[in-house]
């Protein structure tokens, strides 16, 4: 196939109009920069609708260039042809400063919060995240990816979050996107009715917020609860405030007034990990010392 050499090529104009939230909404298809998460999506049988590869860039790590291999030479791959561009195009098409040298164009549909439940393997998992209004496309990425590594049951996102599928989104989730349940564009009522089912008819909805009186550290994070975090400028919604149960906060000296939203995130995510842990060695030890 010819080499894709020019910005004007009607593919590429496509290609660009995804990296914004309405070309990403007219099409049903959004982007992903780089090898390591077109490797994840290849290691969980997502094939993409196209890929878009620059040979030499993607030369130049022994990731990319194994990834080549794999690109010009599975069957299920190559049958969509992938498509190699000029370094020209590949930068034009990317959103990172230097270009790894491949872009997949994925389907929107594959990664649904149906589709994603249906590649998770079944089990209890106590945390919901509510994320209200977050903005920064950083701190979104690395609180799905904060999500999927403490196995939260999914992301709830209203409809004033940053777009989970901006390019800077899906690249600081670093695959998440994969195996996440994220589902966004939601009322509160839906919001509502989610925590409900979840927390089996008895919600427990806690809100990050500095200043409460209760430490999250307090709170038994073994049994299914909700975590809301707020916008990073403007803190919690009345939304938010009208649907939690109990505010909790973590300790900060030094005059210091709040945490990164995804930092505070992570820190409440991870307690509830510990907490987990913790609980199951405990049965362990009651079960080895009834031996």
């Amino acid at each position: 196939m010819t080499v894709i050499t020019s910005l004007s090529n009607p593919r590429i104009r496509m290609l660009q109009d995804l990296l914004t939230p309405r070309g990403r909404k007219q099409h049903g298809l959004f982007l992903m920069e780089g090898p390591h998460l077109l490797i994840a999506l290849l290691d969980a049988q997502i094939i993409p609708h196209e890929v878009y590869y620059q040979p030499e860039l993607l030369s130049r790590t022994a990731e990319g260039q194994a990834l080549l291999q794999r690109l010009l030479h599975t069957k299920a791959i190559a049958t969509h042809s992938p498509i190699e561009v000029s370094t020209r195009v590949i930068e034009a098409i990317g959103e990172t400063q230097t270009s790894q040298g491949v872009v997949a164009v994925l389907p929107l549909s594959a990664f649904a919060a149906e589709a994603v439940r249906r590649r998770r393997p079944p089990r209890m998992r106590p945390a919901l995240l509510i994320l209200d209004d977050l903005a920064d496309p950083g701190n979104m990425g690395t609180t799905l990816r904060t999500a999927l590594a403490t196995d939260v049951e999914a992301v709830l996102l209203t409809p004033r979050c940053v777009d989970c599928f901006n390019p800077k989104v899906v690249r600081a989730a670093a695959g998440a996107h994969v195996r996440l349940v994220i589902e966004k564009d939601l009322s509160w009522p839906e919001i509502a009715l989610r925590v409900t089912a979840h927390c089996q008819g008895a919600p427990r909805v806690l809100l990050a917020e500095a200043g409460s009186a209760h430490y999250y550290f307090t709170q038994d994070l073994t049994r299914p609860f909700a975590l809301i975090i707020g916008n990073e400028a403007h803190g919690p919604s009345a939304e938010a405030r009208a649907l939690a149960t109990m505010s909790i906060a973590i300790p900060q000296a030094n005059g210091v007034e709040s945490l990164n939203a995804a930092i505070a995130a992570s820190i409440i995510l991870y307690e509830a990990v510990r907490q987990r842990l913790s609980a199951a060695q405990g049965e362990q030890q009651e079960r080895d010392a009834a031996r």
